[in-house]
């Protein structure tokens, strides 16, 4: 991290326009200027309860249909041009067609949830893919409740690749929410403040809701991903 607030600092320093290219220190200062208002606090809770409302509901349902798809040939048959799709149309095509049917205020969510899907619905019928068949015929053998198969045979299986999707996700979820945002620019989000910061060139603003939004991924990264340790940790406990 020093490093590259080094480099940041001798590229800002030997290009000597502020307009091009702030200091670290410029940027922390209009962080601190920003930080003290209401609206910047608006703008990020705005914007990180569509976001990650997009990330849950890619969660869920990512999951859900990947259960459905590990049993149902036939489901997984009908998904997999959908999913194709998405991961290889831009998500700047996806934002401009969903602005036809969706208001701005909605588009976050609905392109977060969307992109961040493939992520974990692939994930999680991995797992189930490479869940030990012997183990399950054992289950079936002995009668086995569908509950005790659940958390003793897939969850052990599936929680590491759910793990891997979670941790892709929410850095996706925040990239592609936020280009939704600068493109619809509703009203009190972040990507509205990036837009108007661009607009007004107003440079070191632009750099602050950037450093804003990497921070907020990481530090929802590391929520989740602990709260993922830790309910692994008392599975193997119980």
């Amino acid at each position: 991290m020093i490093f590259w607030l080094a480099v940041w600092q001798g590229g800002a320093m030997a290009l000597g326009e502020r307009l091009l290219l702030p200091s670290p220190a410029e940027v922390l200062v209009c962080l601190a200027r920003l930080g003290i208002t209401t609206g910047f606090w608006r703008s990020v809770v705005w914007s990180a309860a569509r976001i990650l409302g997009g990330f849950a509901l890619a969660c869920g349902l990512g999951t859900l249909l990947a259960g459905l798809s590990a049993r149902f040939g036939f489901i997984r048959a009908l998904l997999w041009p959908f999913v194709a799709a998405v991961k290889a149309v831009p998500v700047v095509s996806f934002i401009i067609l969903a602005l036809v049917w969706l208001p701005s205020r909605q588009l976050s969510l609905f392109i977060s949830a969307l992109m961040v899907f493939p992520t974990v619905y692939l994930n999680v019928l991995e797992g189930v893919d490479r869940t030990d068949t012997a183990l399950l015929e054992m289950a079936r053998v002995f009668r086995v409740p569908a509950s005790r198969r659940l958390r003793d045979i897939y969850l052990p299986q599936i929680l590491p690749w759910f793990r891997s999707a979670c941790a892709l996700g929410l850095g996706l979820c925040w990239k592609s929410g936020v280009a939704a945002e600068v493109i619809g620019l509703p009203a009190g989000s972040v990507g509205e403040k990036l837009y108007n910061a661009k607009v007004y060139f107003e440079t070191p603003e632009l750099f602050a809701w950037t450093a804003v939004i990497v921070a907020l991924s990481m530090l929802f990264e590391r929520l989740v991903l602990r709260l993922l340790d830790r309910i692994d940790a008392r599975r193997v406990k119980g």
